[in-house]
């Protein structure tokens, strides 16, 4: 099963300094009927205005990724962690018992990235930080694994959080496709961040748009340079745990 999600028809939150779509219920969008995507519970894609952002305020129990579109981010938080991040690269935050952070953009661009909440599989894990610099090569016309579960000894994943979840990145050049197999009881969410797209000859993407995908392997088409984003995960059941 394919549904093609329209950015058009997504949430959406104006102010002065942040424009930002939400793929899913936030803050003042609600949608009772779109509330998450098994245990993806928010992505938001946010444009911020130069030397502005996030000033500091409280999570737990959600694993937090961070990945950079355009400009740069930087991080603080209680743990005493600080850094800056620019296009490709990921941070990752698992709040756990609790943590409180700022995220903001100190430069003379403007900043875009995709801010993605994981349910974790367990309340009150210890919090913890990090980022990866990954080197935009690694994704050229290729599936470059970002994150996976801390059980997932296989996964080439130098991100590990506390959540049965995989998370890869490529960047289809124009005229060329990519495979990507979903199996038994798995499921996945596509983000086309940048480009334009076909998959499995059915559903024409244009830069923003989502698809939700149900145990079916997908073949994607880059009708220009697709910079693509997959989060790749088992189906719900009922003994899930819901993080706040």
């Amino acid at each position: 099963m394919i549904k093609h999600i329209d950015h058009k028809k997504m949430g959406r939150g104006e102010h002065s300094w942040l424009t930002s779509i939400h793929h899913f219920s936030f803050a003042d969008y609600y949608n009772p009927d779109n509330v998450q995507f098994g245990i993806l519970r928010v992505l938001n894609d946010d444009i911020v205005a130069p030397d502005t952002g996030f000033d500091t305020h409280p999570h737990r129990d959600m694993e937090i990724i961070t990945y950079v579109i355009d400009g740069e981010i930087t991080h603080a938080d209680s743990m005493d962690n600080k850094g800056t991040l620019k296009r490709g690269e990921v941070q990752y935050m698992s709040a756990g018992t609790g943590v409180l952070h700022s995220e903001h953009n100190f430069g003379n661009d403007t900043l875009r990235f995709l801010q993605i909440w994981i349910l974790p599989d367990a309340p009150n894990y210890e919090p913890n930080y990090g980022d990866y610099r990954f080197k935009w090569k690694d994704r050229e016309n290729k599936w470059l694994a970002l994150v996976s579960s801390t059980e997932n000894k296989k996964s080439a994943a130098p991100i590990k959080i506390h959540a049965d979840i995989n998370i890869y990145a490529t960047h289809i050049t124009k005229g060329n496709e990519s495979i990507f197999k979903i199996g038994k009881d798995r499921q996945a969410y596509l983000v086309l961040i940048e480009g334009k797209a076909a998959v499995n000859d059915i559903a024409k993407l244009t830069a923003k748009d989502a698809l939700e995908i149900v145990a079916e392997d997908i073949a994607i088409k880059a009708d220009s340079d697709a910079h693509i984003l997959i989060l790749e995960m088992a189906e719900p059941n009922s003994a899930q745990f819901n993080g706040e």
